[in-house]
């Protein structure tokens, strides 16, 4: 991760502030594998909701609400670099 020593204790003080859901999220934008199904999975269509399902489903991802006008799009959702 660029920018950040996830090693060094004060890099986490905001850890113990955070849901279970945030913390979970920590870990998991630090896989590499996450991190390459995410990308091949941002190359593939947006209208690819068999795909999104499936990514969702292995990663143990769940969503609040349907889709909507409004939303972000899942992808972004799930970017890592988006919340680094």
């Amino acid at each position: 991760m660029p920018g950040s020593n996830w090693r060094a204790p004060a890099a986490y003080g905001h850890a113990q502030s955070i849901p279970a859901a945030g913390f979970a999220w920590e870990y998991l934008r630090r896989d590499d594998e996450y991190r390459r199904d995410f990308h091949r999975l941002k190359r593939q269509s947006s209208h690819d909701t068999e795909a999104q399902t499936a990514f969702s489903n292995r990663w143990g991802l769940r969503f609040r609400g349907g889709p909507g006008p409004g939303r972000r799009s899942r992808i972004a959702l799930l970017d890592a670099r988006a919340s680094a």
